[in-house]
């Protein structure tokens, strides 16, 4: 007989599910454990929540879709108007990565290939990044994490984006580039051999931590990203038609989200040279660690956001694509993002620290180990 409930019960549960699964508007019976995802199959569902609770990442029960649907707050919802895929399992479709470095560029779109332009720091980097790098690929970890997340220490593959910020060099032909997940900056990057050879060696090189070299060479300076949460939006028209429509109508959405929060919103990197340099403050690796996660453990509470555009990151099946960094480093991946989602992205992810399954894809460094958020340490 209880066997016989139990499975009328899940009958029930899967049929709501299926009805729903396009909306992200589950009505699920009541259960602890139970939450809203958009996708395919309630196994699936069940098997993305299960494997972040599992693996110890901050996770939430919350809807992904906080208005009604039909929508009642006039959102602009590209996705009725392009061809998003919203069947595939998007989770596990991160490659991962030991670093991400974004590189200023002003632009919001970019040649096919931003590793293939000659001339640019995104060409110059891959070139270095393929001569200086480590010949070995990185031992498999003996603690494998659940499909879709990584820790960036167990992984050896750079990814080189380039972004929407302009550079704060006075030289225009200097980079400035933002370094992930460590939530570095670095700026007076030449657009030249040497200097892309320079940056791997001051702050990509595997080897190093988060604090990289004590003391920079070519006029290189660091600083702290000094931002509560990062947001990556692909915008990459020249790679794929869907980002670039999906990205500056979202970019406006978090915006107005964040603010209704009573968040500041930045769209471009402010000028940090009027500030002093982490090598302008310390004097040994030590000092310079310490400095960094003193300044990385204030950022949450300034309630200070910076959105970027950035090159193609794949995935562009499942427009639109959103990263989250925080400053401990966490990076959380969605697809599928629509104005639908970002209200309940900017109060459940960026303000509480918690991954909504639904629209998750992968991400690095989740796991926190006896903490209940992604900015704890």
């Amino acid at each position: 007989m209880l066997h016989m409930i139990e499975t009328r019960r899940l009958h029930k549960r899967n049929l709501l599910l299926e009805r729903n699964s396009r909306t992200c508007d589950f009505r699920l019976l009541p259960d602890p454990d139970s939450f809203n995802i958009r996708s395919t199959t309630m196994s699936s569902s069940l098997t993305v929540y299960q494997s972040l609770k599992t693996a110890e990442v901050p996770v939430t029960n919350a809807e992904c879709r906080s208005c009604a649907h039909p929508c009642d707050q006039d959102h602009d919802d590209f996705s009725n108007r392009l061809d998003i895929d919203m069947d595939s399992d998007m989770l596990g479709s991160v490659k991962p990565y030991r670093r991400q470095v974004i590189i200023s560029t002003g632009k919001t779109d970019w040649e096919h290939e931003v590793t293939e332009a000659e001339g640019t720091l995104a060409a110059l980097l891959t070139t270095a990044n393929s001569s200086l790098g480590p010949s070995k690929k990185p031992k498999p970890t003996t603690d494998p994490l659940p499909s879709g997340l990584f820790s960036h220490t167990k992984a050896g593959r750079l990814a080189i984006l380039n972004g929407s910020h302009k550079t704060f060099s006075h030289d225009e032909s200097e980079e400035t580039v933002i370094v992930l997940p460590d939530f570095m900056v670095v700026s007076g990057v030449p657009r030249t051999s040497a200097g892309a050879e320079a940056l791997w060696k001051a702050a990509i090189d595997p080897a190093l931590n988060r604090a990289g070299v004590t003391t920079l060479t070519n006029d290189l300076n660091t600083w702290v990203l000094p931002y509560s949460c990062l947001i990556l939006l692909c915008s990459h028209k020249r790679r794929d038609k869907r980002c670039a429509v999906a990205a500056p109508i979202l970019e406006k959405t978090f915006h107005q989200y964040l603010e209704r929060e009573g968040w500041e919103v930045h769209t471009d990197l402010h000028d940090l040279t009027s500030e002093p340099s982490l090598e302008s403050q310390t004097n040994s690796t030590t000092e310079k660690e310490q400095l960094i996660e003193t300044q990385l453990r204030s950022l949450y509470a300034e309630h200070r956001a910076l959105i970027l555009k950035n090159s193609h990151v794949g995935g562009h099946k499942f427009a639109g694509n959103c990263i989250i960094y925080t400053p401990r480093g966490a990076g959380v991946w969605y697809g599928r993002v629509t104005p639908h989602e970002v209200e309940s992205i900017v109060k459940h992810t960026i303000i509480d620290g918690q991954v909504l399954p639904t629209i998750f894809r992968g991400g690095v460094d989740l796991t926190c180990r006896g903490k209940k958020t992604l900015y704890d340490w």
